[in-house]
């Protein structure tokens, strides 16, 4: 028997490929340290589980498939605290951020059409993509320069007359990098002069350390061809929630992706209405949580620059980063870790980069760190990594000659 050609391509995932690797490890009693996905260690909010025990009702019965009204009011109070209008036609709950992904893909893309990325990007981007049969193609950027967008010639000539949308996370996973006012007026450009989409995804916005958000949902001229997708898992340590949300102001599209919702009934009732109070917050929560990443983050890469042959740059947003090693395949090395190193008991799992790039052979040295731990196990993560990087047989000479690679904009 042969499986569909999607199934075979699928790709397995950069964040969860070494697992097995991992539960190994723990049962031969090393302590694992997991930089390597992206599930804060922070509390989940104490009022999800007393509102998650005060359910009125003895039947967990379908939400409507917009979301439950508390939910979706709740949402639109969020946003209002953002500073962003949104009107509850204009929004929808969805399973996670992954679902608004392929809800946007599946209503502005037929299969064989196109969508844009910047790469390194979320690699979970393709993996959606490639299950409704949309083609993903990408403009590179690099750690050299911060990972800033391609100039706008570069990203036009990517174009192809079957591209439908530009899909972009902002603040930016895997690499941290916030876009900028002109890189944003860049991008509004493009896609109103080629008659494109634009999907803005935003899970990470609370987290800017150096400046603040400024949302793609303020830019003029995107009505008709803006598409917003969000999630709750990050910005309230509440990833098994699985909540999200998808906002646009284009009524085709409104009704598009309720019809789409329709056919998969609704997302979950219990979690949206244990998830409310998440939504009324005061303020000072996200200062407190900003705070925390914030500090982790300089731990974290103050710590690797001191490490010999690392090359990474302070991230601005998200808590991820990217950094190059003087390693010879990150995938060796990160199931070398897992399998062949400990240091005082402990060793440390990563991500490797290559799984957040589509062309081939980029981010053969390069791994993804997310400081989703308190500052002491970050600590002891660059301790061993430091340690490890000595005694690796696949130590190579570091191709970057920067210890530091100073962030590029403003």
């Amino acid at each position: 028997m042969k499986l569909s050609r999607r199934a075979i391509k699928m790709p397995a995932s950069p964040i969860r490929k070494l697992h097995p690797l991992a539960v190994a490890a723990k049962k031969k009693g090393v302590d694992v340290i997991h930089l390597n996905i992206g599930q804060p260690d922070l509390a989940t909010p104490r009022q999800f589980f007393e509102t998650a025990a005060q359910y009125p009702s003895p039947v967990l019965a379908y939400s409507p498939s917009q979301g439950i009204p508390e939910f979706i009011d709740g949402l639109i109070q969020y946003y209002k605290q953002c500073e962003m209008h949104v009107e509850p036609s204009q929004v929808l709950a969805t399973i996670g951020g992954s679902e608004a992904i392929v809800m946007a893909l599946l209503a502005v893309a037929n299969p064989g059409e196109r969508v844009l990325c910047f790469e390194p990007f979320y690699t979970n981007y393709y993996s959606l993509a490639l299950t409704i049969g949309v083609r993903v193609d990408v403009c590179s950027t690099s750690i050299h320069d911060g990972f800033r967008l391609p100039s706008e010639d570069v990203i036009r000539t990517a174009l192809t007359p079957k591209t439908r949308a530009i899909l972009f996370c902002n603040p930016n996973n895997p690499t941290g990098t916030v876009l900028t006012c002109g890189e944003i007026d860049m991008l509004t450009r493009i896609v109103k002069d080629k008659d494109i989409f634009l999907i803005a995804d935003e899970v990470y916005r609370e987290f800017c350390y150096d400046r603040p958000f400024v949302s793609i949902w303020h830019q003029q001229g995107l009505d008709d061809r803006l598409i917003l997708v969000d999630s709750l898992s990050k910005r309230f340590s509440a990833c098994g929630a699985r909540l999200g949300s998808i906002l646009t102001r284009n009524e085709q599209l409104q009704q598009t992706f309720l019809r789409i919702g329709q056919a998969r009934l609704s997302a979950g009732t219990f979690d949206q209405y244990a998830a409310v109070p998440f939504l009324s917050l005061e303020r000072d929560y996200y200062a407190g949580v900003i705070e925390e990443y914030r500090r982790r983050r300089d731990v974290l890469v103050d710590g690797l620059l001191r490490i010999p042959g690392v090359a990474t740059r302070k991230p601005e947003g998200a808590f991820y980063l990217l950094a190059e090693l003087p390693i010879d395949d990150s995938n060796r090395f990160c199931a070398w870790l897992l399998t062949h190193f400990q240091y005082q008991g402990a060793t440390v799992m990563l991500a490797p980069a290559d799984g957040f790039y589509l062309t081939r052979g980029k981010g053969k040295r390069e791994v993804r760190l997310a400081y989703v731990v308190n500052v002491d196990r970050l600590r002891v993560a660059l301790s061993i990594l430091e340690k490890a990087l000595e005694v690796y047989p696949g130590r190579v000479k570091p191709s970057v000659a920067e210890k530091e690679l100073e962030p590029v904009g403003a």
